[in-house]
């Protein structure tokens, strides 16, 4: 019988799609085991954390169910383990399926996740509990590295693989929405120890493993879609063959090249559709370069749009530092004239100039000077410098914003909105400080050199980046190429109003949050946790308006939205009042393509004139906001005291003369610039970029409030002492005209305040920065803020800082019918389980003396009717000491029930310390160095034990004067501030040349 050959073995043949399902069920099997085993095992001692257990806290957190229990933890790293091989395959097959010749982003994701699963795994086998920053540090990169993973594969997928794409759009989308919720109930636990927070947090972190999950297993519907196979098969006759992987014609998604421009491919003589056959090889298969080429010359325009905004909101600062030492105008006022740059673009000869490439490069060579000049000491000579980059800076973004036709104005408006973003995202993640400006340097957390580093390199790629011809580079400024279809002038007047409601509104995330401010107990959002919710409010604004037509962003509705929001951000405080202005930001941000157009549409041959009447309207608003807080010394200030209202109704009046308000007959020309949108090869870039800004806002947020702070708590708690401060701090800038937070911040250190008042404080303003100067202090420091009343409220602010916990606290404003209105605080602290209130004010000035017996007269009243609990005042009070009435040293000492910190101390004008129902064993004037105009005065308190009061409250026992060694140490002053040792950073003890001390009566029960 004649043998038959054995047949050779079926090829093994392993779908790609059932590796994909097998990962899918193997991630759910490692956290729902861990889940299950712990819950049935360990359940209360998971849902434990730092600040509350069960039955506050009922659900467990990611990381204490999968890192801190056996069984659960080995079963979970087991199970993660073997899931690991799946996962590296998937990352493989999918690049197989999206990699293309002409493009290197499959590669890019490729290399993007590899590094996501090695980060996954890293906080997976680094629990919280073995390193706890190594973890958070791998978690937080896994997020981010989330960004270009999932909006990267949406991408790349094929468009006919639909299921897939729905699936990745859903989960990606629900994945960072999630992020809020969960942020705002971590800050929650975090930062207000909420109980029960951290339960609430628990769902959204379960939620994002489950979303993460759902996102990679749309791999599956790929791989069914495109047929992927791995075969595996041996040679007949036993001999083995070298395993290898068949895989079937699958789809690929191809991002093709850049399209020819028509007109050069019709002068060579080809047709459009002839352009790619006809370029060389090397054109057809470019560089890596060359192809991120496009991305390159995007994020520059973004940086160099960045720049603009710090120099142009760096101008207002720079000069109001004269304005505030002369108490009135300094004449250096004169230097906003610098933004009236636009009028030389007239001249045609400087019109064809700035509109070349290299009168372009140029000016914003010359926009570096106001960079620089940090470097100069002189406040005088920085001024110069930053009048002169911003008359540069204005003078060149005429030409972008005006000088271009259809999509270009619409990109060139979305650019502007971006650089604004990443402007005010830098100073939310900087303390409310914009690391490039020229008055904050290395030593108020600057990153100057940083910034011109980059903006070199931003400035290198523009001058060499290939030539696009545009109309706008060699139209002249007379040239009338299609007749504009609205007047010029209310064009204008839009542009300068929502100029100015940018810079006023949105140039720093908390301003709004200041606006709705209330104080304690906190019914609102808190400025340096939740200002990330503005940045997401104006990134929906900017969104929609980069992807919807002209005719939604552009329609009356959209106006009414805006209208709406503003009167509810006007008339309403905390979180109502929030959300009106998180409605306003988005109309803001939305209507800049459509004020962009209007303005280039209508300004065509008149964009010198056009910019120069937004520029002046800029000014009047900057003038007249000012004067909303008005004092006395300000000529024609009394007719905008107050009147906040009328300078917002005028701003929405006049960015309404941008909208469309003309009955639809007919749709608008192609050609019209209002009717363009964003350029379509933009798109992709515009949407990651608002995605990254928002992640990058949210993680600021987050990183702050999971910053390892001090937790407040008094210096001297076994002693029962509390010392207070009063400083008038000059709105934040020093006499080198530099901002002072970390100065201020050094000195409250060193002297242990637990308590603090700060005085000209209400920086959110355009001529202080849009700033806030708690925010070093209280995060570096540990303590409770009330940043007092807000913006609107129309004073020059003040603040208090506390150790102890702030029970409740109300805002007054206080009688002022000639004068700038006084701001006062009025707290209860609970100090050492009394409640003790606190009162911080502001008075009026020397020239207006009623204003001054009516504000004290209202103190007096607060601080009586605060009996019986102890009281502590804090204030700046234009008065001699022991001044009979009208003068308010006697009306408050008198009516108020309260004594003088040392009514001894002659030497006094405008700050003083008052208390009652306490012990007070020391007093402290301190210099000021150069850090302000005035001196930080202290007050040591001991509090009586709760229910024991003062023993003894006579002249006599109060003035019971001791040296320090007669008293313990806990009660003396830091040696190194008297003058003999030369003082600490300029600040020394003055006056007296040492801190008065005092006994404590006997009997007293401290």
């Amino acid at each position: 019988m004649a043998s038959t050959s054995a047949k050779p073995p079926r090829p093994f043949i392993l779908y790609a799609s059932t590796l994909a399902r097998a990962h899918t069920c193997i991630s759910l099997a490692a956290f729902l085991s861990a889940l299950l085993i712990g819950g049935a095992l360990h359940y209360k001692k998971i849902v434990k954390n730092g600040v509350a257990g069960y039955p506050e806290e009922w659900f467990p957190s990611v990381s204490s169910t999968i890192g801190d229990w056996y069984p659960e933890r080995s079963i979970f790293q087991i199970l993660i383990a073997i899931n690991s091989g799946p996962r590296f395959i998937l990352v493989a097959l999918q690049y197989y399926l999206q990699r293309n010749p002409h493009s290197s982003f499959p590669g890019f994701l490729l290399l993007v996740g590899i590094l996501r699963t090695l980060s996954c795994g890293g906080w997976v086998y680094i629990t919280s509990s073995d390193d706890h920053d190594a973890h958070d540090v791998l978690m937080i990169g896994y997020i981010m590295l989330n960004i270009p993973w999932m909006f990267g594969s949406i991408a790349c997928t094929p468009v006919s693989h639909v299921a897939s794409r729905r699936r990745r759009r859903l989960a990606s989308f629900t994945f960072f929405a999630a992020l809020v919720p969960m942020i705002y109930f971590f800050i929650q636990h975090k930062v207000h120890r909420v109980p029960g927070a951290y339960t609430r947090y628990s769902f959204f972190e379960w939620s994002l493993i489950f979303l993460d999950v759902l996102y990679d297993s749309s791999a599956e519907l790929d791989f069914k879609a495109a047929d992927l196979k791995i075969t595996v098969g041996t040679l007949v006759g036993g001999s083995s063959e070298t395993d290898k992987i068949v895989a079937s014609t699958a789809e690929v998604a191809a991002t093709p090249l850049p399209p020819v421009n028509e007109k050069d491919a019709k002068q060579a003589g080809h047709k459009p559709a002839d352009a790619v056959a006809v370029l060389p090889a090397a054109a057809q298969h470019p560089s890596i370069l060359v192809r991120a080429r496009p991305a390159i010359a995007f994020a520059s325009d973004v940086y160099l749009s960045y720049i603009f905004w710090s120099v142009y909101t760096a101008l207002v600062p720079t000069l109001f530092y004269f304005s505030v030492w002369e108490l009135g105008f300094a004449a250096h006022e004169l230097a906003l004239l610098a933004t009236l740059s636009p009028v030389l673009l007239g001249i045609p000869p400087m019109w064809e100039w700035a509109t070349s490439r290299e009168g372009r490069a140029i000016l914003h060579g010359f926009t570096l000077v106001g960079l620089a000049a940090y470097i100069v000491p002189s406040p005088l000579g920085r001024l110069f410098l930053v009048a002169f980059a911003s008359a540069s800076t204005v003078l060149g973004v005429t030409v972008d914003w005006l000088g271009g036709e259809g999509e270009d104005v619409v990109y060139q408006a979305i650019v502007a909105g971006l650089g604004f973003l990443v402007s005010s995202l830098s100073k939310h993640a900087n303390h409310t400080n914009n690391p490039v400006w020229p008055f904050v340097d290395g030593r108020s957390g600057g990153y100057n050199k940083t910034g011109i580093a980059l903006a070199l390199l931003a400035i290198l790629e523009y001058a060499s980046r290939p030539s696009a011809p545009a109309a706008s580079a060699t139209k002249s400024p007379k040239a009338a190429a299609s007749a504009p279809t609205h007047h010029w002038i209310p064009a204008s007047l839009a542009l300068g109003a929502l100029l100015f409601s940018l810079h006023a509104l949105l140039a720093d995330a908390s301003t709004l949050i200041a606006w709705s401010w209330t104080g304690f107990p906190i019914r609102g959002p808190v400025p340096a946790v939740h200002g990330s919710l503005t940045h997401v409010a104006q990134v929906l604004g900017l969104g929609l308006a980069a992807f919807l037509p002209h005719g939604v962003r552009g329609h009356p509705l959209w106006l009414a939205w805006g209208v709406g929001s503003a009167y509810v951000m006007y008339a309403y405080r905390d979180w109502a009042g929030y959300a009106g202005g998180l409605g306003f930001a988005a109309f803001l941000m939305g209507a800049i393509p459509t004020v962009w157009a209007r303005a280039a549409q209508a300004g065509r041959g008149r964009e010198a004139r056009t910019m120069v009447v937004a520029c002046l309207v800029v000014i009047v608003y900057d003038v007249a906001s000012t004067f909303t807080v008005a004092y006395a010394f300000v000529p024609g200030g009394e007719i905008f005291r107050e009147r906040t209202d009328l300078v917002l109704i005028s701003q929405v009046a006049l960015i309404a003369l941008a909208f469309d308000w003309r009955l639809p007959r007919r749709a608008a020309p192609p050609s019209s610039p209002a009717a363009t949108s964003l350029p379509r090869a933009a798109h992709y870039r515009v949407q990651y970029t608002l995605v990254l800004l928002t992640a990058l806002s949210l993680f600021a947020s987050l990183w702050r409030a999971s910053w390892p702070a001090v937790v407040p708590r008094p210096h001297r708690e076994a002693a029962r002492i509390v010392r207070a401060g009063i400083w008038t701090v000059h709105f934040g800038i020093d006499n080198e005209g530099r901002d002072s937070q970390r100065r201020m911040r050094d000195l409250i250190k060193d002297m242990e305040l637990d308590v603090v008042g700060l005085l000209e404080t209400d920086l959110h303003r355009i001529p202080f920065g849009n700033r806030d100067l708690t925010r070093v202090i209280a995060e570096e420091l540990g303590y409770y803020v009330d940043i007092g009343p807000g913006p609107n409220q129309h004073t020059w602010g003040a603040v208090l800082l506390s150790k102890f916990p702030i029970l409740n606290s109300t805002h007054h404003l206080l009688p002022s019918p000639d004068g700038e209105l006084a701001p006062a605080i009025e707290a209860v602290l609970d100090m050492f389980g009394t409640e003790v209130t606190v009162v911080v004010s502001h008075n009026g000035q020397e020239e207006t003396p009623l204003d001054r017996e009516l504000q004290s007269t209202e103190l007096a009243r607060i601080m009586a009717e605060a009996d019986p609990r102890p009281v502590i005042f804090l204030g700046y009070v234009v008065t001699k000491p022991l001044a009979p009435r009208p003068a308010p040293y006697e009306i408050m000492v008198t009516d108020g029930r309260v004594h003088d910190i040392d009514a001894d101390d002659y030497d006094r004008w405008c700050e003083y310390i008052f208390y009652r129902g306490l012990y007070r064993t020391a007093y402290a004037r301190i210099s000021r160095s150069t850090i302000t105009d005035t001196e930080m005065q202290i007050g040591q308190f001991v509090v009586p034990r709760r229910g024991a009061g003062v023993v003894d409250d006579s002249q006599e026992a109060r003035y019971m004067r001791a040296w320090k060694e007669e008293l313990p140490e806990d009660h003396w002053f830091p040696m190194e501030y008297y003058e003999q040792y030369g003082g600490m950073r300029g600040h020394f003890y003055h006056v007296f040349n040492t801190p008065l001390y005092y006994k404590i009566p006997e009997g007293a029960q401290v």
